[in-house]
Parts: C-alpha cells; structure tokens; sequence
C-alpha cells in the first residue's frame, strides 16, 4: 500500500511499481471495454439475430454511459474516498460483462453495455489517485503519461487478442475475459492502493448531478443522432438539444443555489475550467473523426484511395497510430515534467494541425505508405501528447478540496467532442463527396477546428500560477525549503 509523500517529496521506487500496476490494471479493464469488442461486432450480430444499427447501439450505450458516469463519480470519490470508489466500478463492470456474456438478446446485450459503462470514469479517477500519491512535479508527469497513454488503446493487441477469442470461442468469451480482468482489477485497487479522499469532506450534491447528467446525455444522443445526417430525425435532434439547454440552465441555478456544489458557478467561470473544456473539446473535434472514421474509410475506398480490405487496414491505420500514442505517451510526460503541460499541449496540437495538413496531400496520392506515416504522425501528435496533456491538465488544474470535478468534465468534454467530431467532419466529407473532394473538406475542417484548439489553449493557466492547486502548494514549499 502506498504511503502518500509530502509536497513535493519523490515516491520511492519500491512503491511506485505496486500503485502503478494496481491503477494500470483498472485502466486495461476500462480499455478492454472500449477497444475490444471492435472484432466481435459482426459475430455479435449473427449469434444474437440481431441487426448492425442494434449492435451498433449498444456500443453507443457503453461510451454514453461512460461519459455520464465520469461527470460525478471521481467528485464523489472525493468525497467517500477514491478507492472505494474506483473498487465498486470495477466490480460493477465485472457484474455488467457477466450480464453482457449470459445475455440471450440484444435488449440484455444493450442492459449489460450500460452496466459495464460505469468504468468510464477509471482514467480520470486513477489520475488524481496517482496526482495523491505522487507529488514531485517531474515523476508524476512521467508516470501520468505511462497511466494515459494507454486509454487510446493496447498497442492493437486488444482489438487483436478480441478477434482471436471471438474466432476460438465466440463474442461471449470477449465478455468473459472482460469481467475477469475487471475483477483482477478490483483485487489489485484494494489491496495495492491506500485510501485519500478530500480534506473538505461535504455531502454529495445528488440534486445538482441529475440535471447535467441529462443535459449531457440528451446532447450527446443528439450528436449521435445528427451524425447520421440525411437518415437523422432531425425533429427528436432539436428537442434533445432543447431538453439538453434547460437542464443546463438549471444545474446552473442548483449550483449556484446550493451550500456544497458539485462544482461551485465560480470554479465554471475560470478558466483554467472553460479554457481547458474549449480546448479538450475543440482538439477531440478537429481530429477524432479524422483518425477514426475518415482516414480508415480512404484506405478501404477503391476508387479514391488503395482499396484496402477490412482486414488489413488497420495495419495501415488504427494499429500504428495506437502503437505510436502508447510508446510516444510517457516520452510526452517525461518532458512535460521539465517544459510544462501546456507548452508540451501546444507542441501536440500543433504537430496535429501539420498532420491533418499532410493528410491533405496524401488524399491526393493515397498510398498505404503514406496512409501509414500519416497515422504514425497523428498518433505520435495527438494520441501521444495533445492527448495525454489535456487529461493531466484536468488533474494538476483541479484545486486541492474539489480534485474530481474538472478530470470528470474533462472527460465529458472528450466524449462531447468525439461525437461532435463524426457530425461535423463527416457533414463536411458528405457535402464535397464528388471526386473524393471530401476528403479534403472534412481534413481542411478538421485543420481548422485544431486552430482553433491551438489559440484556445493559450488561455489556459499553469497550474502552479492557481493558488489552490497540488503544483503551487508543492512549489510553494520547496521555495520555502530553499
């Protein structure tokens, strides 16, 4: 069990493998969720009697229900205490890939996703555990790396080892190794990891919880919808938004009413709160699309690109740019810990923005090569650092009392800008489909979102410049020491 280190005390190394090790293991089990069952899809179909947009549903439950969990549960691991926390979810989702294994329909498939959803919040929740454990500047931006690096996949050896099972044993078996992994994971957060909670301990604002869970619920069903543009029932889209509006009205005013907030109107107002939210979700829009939808879709189109198979292009393309984030991540962190968050954020986002500008010339001349130093060089750009800098800046931003509420809406900020992202770029591919123009449309449009990304973050504080940060306390006693 670790020992938590004074201000800005180096944790020895004979801790930091047991608690990274603990906190990885919940972070595989969270992944496995997310990037696993990508093989299984189609043999889920078959064996389940059930149609792709079913299927494809409940994969939309998960990542909603993901996002949802992660707005209040690391705030009420502030309160309760974050291992507790973070040992239920991974017990819960056991439970829920239990229930996804033994389901006989589509509708127990759909039931068992939302359940297994609960494990949304696992990287925010084990970044602040690690930003408690580890308190020297240098180390945690280091290890905040190797933590995050995995949440844009295992390398490929998830979506590989899922494929394997499904091919050897059926979709059910995917589900079992799942739920095995997430009970691993609650043994190890037990007894590998020591209990913090919050210095200010206050009750959990529930009041103010359940309108800006609908808000954003009803927001992101309304992207997912919208981004099936010309199918979309564009009259339940306007009445999701407007649900989604005046539940935000009212945690606004919950809030500003309330004696403990879940986060207090003056937190939203700063700006290392909106400037962070802007960013995340800006970067998340100009790109996620991109690297997930329109640049596999260019490998597998026969016309206008290679014509790859739907078995090989994520050689080409998803496999390498995880590969590149995962090994590029702590490289990310390790000079974070000496440049700083967010300079190392705008170094990111602007490799991002060349990236996206070489993918305007490799849509001119598409070849698997440059299809793959493309993914490389996005995934090195923004899966390895952008990526990894906007959640340690959610962590190291939070002040002391409150340090779930800004990683949980940061996460919520991802999600929303994942699913802005297929609206939008996608919008843009569709209008200036003819002659493969839209690829170039939806990659220009993405360039311009990262940007936009690039000027919002000039906005964001250091963190050791807010008084009631980790960073300024930890700098403030090493001045005193000195």
């Amino acid at each position: 069990m670790t020992t938590i280190p004074a201000a800005g005390e180096r944790l020895p190394a004979r801790q930091v493998w047991p608690l990274m090790l603990a906190l990885l293991t919940a972070v595989f089990a969270f992944q496995l969720n997310a990037s696993m069952l990508a093989p299984a899809l189609a043999t889920m179909e078959v064996e389940l009697n059930a149609t792709t947009a079913e299927i494809g549903l409940t994969q939309t439950a998960f990542f909603t229900a993901a996002a949802l969990f992660s707005l209040f549960m690391p705030r009420w691991g502030d309160l309760i205490g974050r291992r507790k926390v973070l040992v239920g979810m991974m017990v819960v989702t056991a439970v829920g890939s239990v229930v996804a294994a033994l389901a006989p329909n589509v509708t127990v498939l759909f039931i068992g996703r939302v359940i297994q959803g609960v494990s949304g919040p696992t990287v925010a929740l084990t970044s602040v555990m690690l930003r408690q454990a580890v308190r020297e500047e240098k180390q945690f931006a280091l290890l905040i790396g190797v933590l995050t690096s995995i949440n844009g996949g295992i390398a490929g050896i998830d979506a590989l080892l899922g494929g394997w099972l499904t091919a050897s044993f059926g979709f059910r078996s995917v589900f079992w190794f799942i739920g095995a992994v997430a009970a691993i994971a609650a043994v190890s957060t037990r007894f590998g990891l020591g209990e913090t909670r919050s210095e200010d301990i206050q009750p959990m604002d529930w009041k103010g919880v359940v309108p800006l869970v609908v808000a954003i619920g009803a927001i992101l069903t309304a992207l997912n919808e919208a981004g099936s543009l010309a199918a979309a029932n564009w009259f339940m889209v306007v009445i999701l938004l407007v649900i989604g509006a005046i539940a935000l009205v009212t945690f606004w005013r919950f809030e500003n009413a309330s004696a403990h907030p879940l986060v207090s109107t003056d937190l939203l107002k700063q700006r290392r709160t909106w400037a962070l939210l802007c960013t995340t979700t800006l970067t998340m829009t100009g790109i996620f699309a991109i690297m997930n939808g329109l640049v596999p879709n260019l490998a597998q189109d026969p016309v206008n690109g290679p014509g790859l198979s739907a078995g090989v292009v994520s050689w080409w393309t998803l496999t390498p740019y995880a590969i590149a984030g995962l090994i590029f991540g702590p490289v990310a962190g390790f000079i974070a810990g000496r440049i700083g968050y967010k300079m190392m954020l705008q170094i990111g986002i602007a490799g991002a923005i060349l990236s996206v500008v070489f993918g305007l010339f490799v849509a001119n001349n598409p070849t698997p090569v440059l299809l793959l130093v493309l993914s490389i060089a996005a995934g090195v750009t923004y899966a390895g650092i952008a990526n990894i800098m906007l959640g340690s800046l959610g962590v190291v931003l939070a002040p002391k009392q409150n340090q779930g509420y800004l990683p949980g809406m940061n996460a919520g900020a991802f999600n929303l800008g994942a699913g802005i992202s297929f609206t939008i770029i996608f919008a843009a591919a569709t209008t200036f489909a003819g002659s493969g123009g839209g690829y170039h449309a939806g990659m220009l449009t993405g360039a311009v979102l990262l940007c936009g990304a690039l000027a919002t973050s000039f906005l964001i504080p250091r963190p050791e410049t807010i008084p009631d940060t980790i960073a300024a306390e930890d700098a403030a006693a090493k001045k005193a020491a000195a």
